[in-house]
């Protein structure tokens, strides 16, 4: 089966949706919309509150001295599922500006046309969300970088909305906020071990490894204060 046939299919079974078939029958809008559907793991994973979400719980892992547990396929479930829950309002605006373009049953506009819409409805959405999340003094200092790079000329035409400047101003704000949790997070169980070092080395006991034996102190404390539970609340409630 073709894709022109498996469009057919599509467009026969839902026609609310009477562009799909205009979409796979043109081989460039095709190409262009399977680029864009591989590369929505990467934008997921680099423009969304995944970045900061991940590295702290991976550095939660650590600073508990468990390194695989919980396993990478675990932190991974849980960062997805708690950034679900941080980008639902974006994803909502999404729905609502796309949603009319595919439901819509016109015909002037051909399939380029269509996907260039749906690009710019998810766009703007996107564009806010990063705007908000990323801190001033980033956002000055990569529009400088972006405007450096381009030729004297050309400069005066980045502006501090660009995608070019907001997705890197970003992604490093959010590595700087993870890493600052982090620190926070690492001070009480970097206390344990040093008291339990000590503790041990008074004992005379130098031979035993200080690590096996504060990692039942530091598990112990995690789960009293239910750190998971505020963990994940305070990520998830940090974004605009």
């Amino acid at each position: 089966m073709t894709f022109v046939e498996l469009g057919r299919a599509f467009a026969f079974a839902a026609p609310e949706v009477p562009q799909v078939e205009q979409i796979l029958a043109k081989p460039v809008a095709l190409v262009v919309a399977l680029a864009l559907v591989s590369l929505v793991p990467f934008v997921f994973m680099g423009v969304t509150a995944f970045v900061k979400i991940s590295t702290v719980l991976q550095i939660v892992r650590g600073a508990i001295g468990a390194s695989s547990v919980p396993s990478n396929t675990v932190i991974t479930a849980l960062a997805t599922a708690l950034t679900l829950i941080a980008m639902a309002p974006v994803g909502q605006r999404i729905v609502d500006r796309t949603l009319p373009l595919i439901q819509s049953r016109s015909t002037k506009d051909d399939a380029t046309v269509l996907l260039e819409k749906g690009i710019d409805a998810i766009r703007e959405p996107m564009r806010d969300f990063l705007k908000n999340n990323a801190a001033a003094k980033e956002r000055a200092r990569f529009l400088a970088v972006a405007r450096h790079a381009r030729p004297e000329a050309e400069r005066a035409n980045v502006t501090a909305d660009d995608l070019t400047v907001l997705v890197p101003a970003f992604v490093v704000t959010e590595l700087t906020e993870a890493f600052a949790i982090g620190f926070l997070v690492y001070l009480p169980f970097l206390i344990i071990d040093l008291v339990i070092a000590n503790v041990l080395l008074a004992l005379g006991m130098q031979m035993l490894n200080p690590a096996q034996v504060s990692l039942p102190f530091k598990l112990l404390l995690f789960v009293a204060i239910d750190g998971w539970g505020l963990l994940a609340q305070a990520l998830v409630s940090g974004y605009r």
